[in-house]
């Protein structure tokens, strides 16, 4: 395995050429745009990787999947699916309005900006510093590592400049979609994106949703399987921004990508799939992440359909 991915990250490496790394934060416009990296880990438990694979960056929108878990697990799936809908919105992931009625629930999902924002007044906790610290927890227990933390400079940057993103939370507030304080649900949103990470622990997380919610190397059970199914579902219509019809002809598997340059990949019952590539499409995409999975699907036949 390790020989296929080596052999295919070069292949894939002038496609970074073709992206931009974001800039609207400017922290990650610090990012190196020629960085490419890949992390799998099997059902049956191996690990093969090839790259920049353990190199640090922030996940980004790569935690909403993680957000609608939390949120899963504290509420239920159908007071969930009364808050924040599951259709793919067809619109960029911060946009201002995904419909053109009146905003409500059934116009947003868990994988855009404004229905993130809103899963983040859904987790359960005191305040929202402990909501953040529950989320944490189980961001680590599905990444395998204890020691995973939030990159403070990211954070800072993010929070200074998330006028939009501030923008979407009033929006939804005038519309009855939030009833909490804006700045704290905001800063329950802006923290998880800032969390650091690698490729390995994007793989385990995706393992974890691949094996039906347990953990790759102890089978033990972090959540149910209607959860997995749940989740994988909604990566599958609306993980990948805009981009995720075209995604799915192309490699044909649920997954998440964030601003950071990260790609989450969920191969059910085979594998987990971590990606780094920053330089990006005008999705939001990783180019060279994208073309490197879909170059991996064609030789393992990953897709689903």
């Amino acid at each position: 395995m390790e020989e296929l991915l080596e052999r295919l990250l070069e292949e894939c490496r002038p496609f970074t050429g073709k992206g931009r790394v974001a800039d609207y934060i400017p922290e990650l416009a610090k990012g190196d745009p020629d960085a490419l990296g890949i992390y799998v880990i099997g059902s049956e438990g191996k690990h093969a990787w090839a790259g920049d694979c353990r190199r640090p960056f922030t996940i980004q929108s790569v935690v909403k999947p993680i957000l609608l878990l939390q949120a899963l697990l504290d509420n239920g799936a159908e007071f969930v699916t009364r808050r924040v809908g599951v259709e793919a919105t067809g619109k960029p992931f911060d946009a201002i309005n995904a419909g053109d009625q009146e905003l409500d629930s059934g116009n947003i999902n868990p994988m855009v900006n404004m229905g993130a924002i809103v899963m983040c007044s859904l987790i359960h906790g005191h305040s929202y510093d402990e909501r953040f610290r529950r989320l944490l927890g189980l961001t680590r227990r599905l990444a395998g590592d204890g020691e995973i933390g939030v990159d403070e400079a990211v954070y800072r940057s993010e929070k200074s400049h998330g006028s939009k993103n501030r923008a979407l939370a009033y929006l939804l507030k005038f519309h009855g979609l939030l009833e909490d304080d804006v700045e704290e649900v905001l800063d329950c949103y802006f923290r998880p994106c800032s969390i650091q990470a690698d490729c390995r622990a994007l793989a385990h997380i995706g393992a974890v949703l691949s094996n039906r919610g347990r953990l790759p190397a102890s089978n033990e059970r972090v959540f149910p399987a209607a959860m997995s199914r749940y989740v994988n579902a909604v990566l599958m219509t609306c993980g990948m921004y805009d981009g995720s019809g075209e995604f799915a002809l192309r490699v044909g598997v649920p997954a998440k990508s964030g601003v950071g340059g990260g790609i989450m990949a969920v191969v059910p019952t085979r594998m987990g799939i971590g990606i780094f590539g920053p330089a990006l499409d005008r999705k939001g995409n990783s180019v060279a992440g994208i073309r490197l999975l879909e170059r991996l699907s064609q030789e393992l036949y990953l897709s689903i359909f």
